[in-house]
């Protein structure tokens, strides 16, 4: 999960997924056929704006393992999503991800519980809160914040 303030480099993107793949590979998931939902990719909360972006590289640096990526966002237009990073937007969020990566701080995505992340996951299931959103409020699934 990717939230907070900070801004996301390249640099930032490798040290991320580098982390999530530690997490998942010591849960005894196969990296190479993972399936990761990453929840934004506007340049910062509750805009549209997806310009300087950087959760694209993330998605770029998770699909370089293997992984299967789907990437949500309340805000962004599809199209121009495509266009600017070649990423299809999805429309829905499906239950049998192996990790969640929560990359913006979406007004939707603050008051969503553990509960609802369960449901988004195979067990065991791991969530990267970039941001810290969620920092302390789950208690059974395997967390991680910057």
């Amino acid at each position: 999960v990717i939230t907070a303030g900070r801004a996301v480099n390249d640099g930032m993107s490798k040290h991320m997924v580098t982390e999530l793949v530690k997490k998942m590979l010591k849960a005894g998931k196969d990296i190479n056929n993972s399936k990761v939902l990453v929840m934004g990719i506007t340049f910062k909360e509750n805009v549209s704006d997806i310009r300087n972006s950087k959760v694209s590289s993330v998605v770029s640096e998770l699909e370089s393992f293997g992984a299967k990526v789907d990437v949500v966002d309340p805000f962004a237009d599809k199209e121009e999503v495509h266009e600017e990073y070649g990423i299809h937007l999805k429309s829905d969020v499906a239950t049998d991800y192996d990790a969640v990566i929560i990359a913006v701080a979406h007004k939707q995505y603050l008051d969503l519980d553990e509960e609802t992340f369960e449901g988004y996951l195979n067990k065991p299931g791991i969530v990267f809160d970039v941001k810290g959103i969620y920092r302390n409020k789950f208690k059974t699934l395997q967390y991680i914040s910057l």
